[in-house]
């Protein structure tokens, strides 16, 4: 009888342990899986995420008042961990181990490329995949590439990547150029040719038929925007 006392005892005493431990493991979980969720909604293409195993022990004291957070030189992309701490009387800090995917559509090569090459539409395609799986600065969209020069040669298939690609020159070294200007009631153009290259955007020098040199931002088209 003694036996089955100290038995049911322990049983009891184990429960007592474990049910606060369980209870702050469910509300965890709970408290990581809405951090995820608000923080991937505006993520592109279908997100989904997954929370590691948690391991709650005794020395975790029960807490009403959990807050996740992203721990520096974290990114919830991939695999990654996101940070609980409790704010209670007794606090504590948590890391669990998360991964997020996202399925959406990304550029890859539809034929080999050459270095030098000006990428056209009809050298792209897209495909359907992880873009947590892709390496950084990969090209998610056709009009991020075409027209723009690949810096080294690619396989057919390969995802193309930002940092391969440059954006096409608008004017080249001693193209002839349209010069424009414009100010306040007034707008003028002249002939020039462009003394470098120029990618849009970029500053240029242009030498005017008349021998003088004046700078402006290059334009497609080989434009030459001269502004006060």
């Amino acid at each position: 009888m003694r036996t089955d006392i100290l038995r049911w005892t322990l049983m009891l005493l184990s429960v007592f342990l474990v049910a606060p431990s369980l209870a702050n493991t469910v509300q965890l979980r709970h408290v990581v899986e809405e951090f995820l969720r608000a923080q991937t909604q505006a993520f592109p293409g279908k997100v989904s995420f997954s929370v590691g195993s948690v391991d709650l022990k005794s020395n975790f004291s029960a807490c009403q008042d959990m807050q996740a957070f992203l721990p520096p030189g974290n990114r919830l992309w991939g695999r990654s961990m996101v940070g609980v701490r409790c704010n209670g009387e007794r606090p504590w800090t948590l890391y669990v181990p998360v991964t997020v995917k996202v399925a959406g559509e990304y550029v890859v090569t539809a034929r080999a490329l050459a270095a030098g090459q000006v990428i056209s539409e009809a050298d792209l395609t897209r495909v359907e995949g992880d873009l947590t799986d892709l390496p950084p600065g990969s090209v998610t969209d056709t009009a991020q590439a075409v027209g723009h020069t690949v810096l080294v040669g690619m396989q057919a298939g390969r995802p193309l990547r930002a940092d391969g690609l440059r954006q096409a020159y608008a004017v080249q070294s001693g193209q002839s150029v349209k010069l424009t200007a414009r100010g306040q009631g007034f707008a003028v153009s002249n002939e020039g040719r462009a003394l470098a290259a120029a990618q849009p955007g970029q500053v240029v020098a242009v030498r005017t038929a008349g021998g003088s040199t004046v700078s402006g931002v290059a334009k497609s088209g080989g434009v030459v925007e001269v502004r006060f």
